[in-house]
């Protein structure tokens, strides 16, 4: 034991500005769901940007597309999960494997709350849509990588910001796309999916560090 304090998953230096951001988040996630509360067909903005069909991709891209989506279902996202855990662990980084499982598990939990309170379905009754929960576990499996690496890389807010943001905006546009593609979700569901990740993972980030802090000091 060397006494020094495990480093912060949420990097002091981007605190305030993901804060503002899961704030703005959280409006998107909340507008939409009132939006499309109850509703059953695609709206203007989604036939806007595509016309949602049931697996409209085709060739190796369904491939792709299906590789992605399998990663979000239960089998595959625990496998990445686990992995991505394991690494933190070998790498003696117990913080960060403890943020992978509740972030992932905090931004699905949410999907899953909101799919049920706001109603909007896909391709029959049965079938909720709103926010994808793909597309919040993925991009939150981005969004934490990329608060680690500004941490380890000691980048400042601009600069660590922007690697966070553009992790979120890469992983939630391959998982999206994914999801539209296979007629799984609807374009405004994958963006509420990409929302919630934003708006929760910052969160649990703070609290998994106070978390860690509190503990820490009752040991002295």
């Amino acid at each position: 034991m060397t006494g020094r304090p495990a480093p912060a998953v949420l990097p002091r230096s981007l605190r305030a500005w993901l804060g503002s951001i899961a704030v703005l988040a959280a409006l998107v996630v909340g507008m939409l769901g009132v939006l499309y509360a109850g509703h059953s067909e695609p709206g203007r903005v989604d036939r806007w940007i595509v016309e949602p069909t049931a697996d409209s991709v085709r060739g190796p891209w369904r491939r792709v597309a299906l590789a992605l989506d399998f990663l979000g279902e239960p089998a595959g996202s625990a496998m990445l999960v686990v992995a991505v855990v394991a690494g933190c662990l070998l790498l003696r980084r117990p913080r960060a494997a403890v943020l992978f499982v509740a972030g992932a598990a905090v931004a699905v939990g949410t999907a899953t709350l909101l799919k049920h309170l706001v109603g909007r379905t896909i391709h029959g009754a049965g079938n909720l849509s709103y926010p994808s929960g793909h597309t919040a576990f993925f991009t939150s499996l981005a969004l934490i990588a990329a608060l680690l690496a500004t941490g380890r890389l000691g980048l400042g807010r601009t600069a660590g910001t922007s690697l966070v943001l553009a992790a979120a905006l890469v992983a939630g546009a391959a998982m999206g796309w994914a999801q539209v593609a296979l007629g799984a979700h609807y374009p405004t569901d994958v963006l509420g999916g990409w929302c919630t990740a934003l708006a929760v993972i910052p969160a649990t980030a703070w609290l998994v560090d106070r978390s860690a802090d509190a503990r820490r000091h009752e040991r002295r």
